[in-house]
């Protein structure tokens, strides 16, 4: 996976990376970054991430918080917040937490008051009675998607706190998904909302 030592002339400016340029550049970044800075690569991310945070509760060392860490990335989440333990599994994210605003919050009280003081929606995603379809939903523009851990799912205390609850439809014999697969889901249905403006 990715490229060797560059070719030719070495291009002039300050988001090249000269141990990449000599060395080769294997990691797992998309072409346009080859070579580059990491720290270089975070500016260009900051300067069009998306409106959208992500929340993951972490009472109990939940092994998928690195795989929403990396959908996160892919889909320029603007941060991903960690209620809870501090303490998380990077493995799954795949050094993506290098290029992605990490933020930790001890309890679900400061997550929602942080969540208050920047004017964002806290909307919960799972399956409660009151929930309401994701496939139906008009997703607010400033939000942040909050994921309860694999098995309890969310917290009552989250689930009171939220502006609403969305679920997603499932067809098959299963009771739920895994976190990480509903965080794609949910991430990407807000991106088919705001960025290809696609009608509810």
């Amino acid at each position: 996976m990715g490229v060797g030592p560059w070719e030719g002339p070495w291009p002039e400016g300050e988001r090249w990376d000269p141990e990449l340029l000599r060395d080769g550049d294997r990691r797992n970044v998309v072409d346009a970054f080859r070579y580059w800075r990491m720290d270089a690569i975070v500016a260009d991310l900051d300067s069009r991430r998306h409106n959208f945070h992500v929340a993951v509760e972490n009472w109990q060392h939940d092994l998928n918080i690195g795989s929403v860490v990396r959908c996160a990335n892919a889909f320029m989440a603007k941060e991903v917040h960690i209620i809870g333990r501090r303490r998380w599994n990077r493995r799954g994210a795949m050094v993506t937490d290098r290029y992605q605003h990490v933020r930790h919050h001890p309890t679900v009280e400061e997550f929602v008051e942080w969540a208050k003081s920047e004017g964002l929606a806290v909307i919960g995603i799972d399956n409660f009675p009151d929930s309401v379809p994701m496939e139906t939903y008009d997703f607010p523009r400033d939000c942040v998607l909050v994921f309860g851990q694999e098995g309890p799912g969310l917290t009552d205390e989250v689930h009171q706190s939220a502006e609403a609850t969305l679920s997603i439809a499932q067809f098959g014999s299963t009771r739920s998904i895994n976190a990480s697969a509903a965080a794609a889901i949910a991430m990407h249905a807000w991106i088919r909302r705001h960025v290809f403006s696609q009608p509810v």
